[in-house]
């Protein structure tokens, strides 16, 4: 799920993975795909702020490893691996 963080330009990425997955992290066009953490909440979801310029951005999270996709974001384009991202625009 993305939603506007408190801070401009800021947004909030949150998911819940499966049970039994140890680590959630973030990777997308705004990180050069370079995979970042994310924090746990007592929930069980796992939330990362971001702060990115304007535009559209292409994002995935990865569950201990594996790629997937936000499931609550209907915004995705296919990428050159033949996969989906999903697609944040910040305005």
């Amino acid at each position: 799920m993305v939603t506007k963080g408190q801070k401009k330009g800021s947004i909030r990425f949150s998911t819940t993975p499966p049970p039994g997955t140890k680590k959630v992290e973030l990777a997308g066009t705004f990180t050069g795909w370079k995979p970042t953490a994310m924090k746990k909440q007592k929930s069980g979801a796992f939330v990362a702020l971001v702060t990115m310029p304007r535009g559209t951005h292409e994002y995935k999270f990865l569950f201990d490893g594996r790629w997937v996709t936000d499931r609550d974001n209907c915004m995705s384009v296919v990428n050159p691996y033949g996969t989906v991202n999903s697609v944040v625009v910040v305005d």
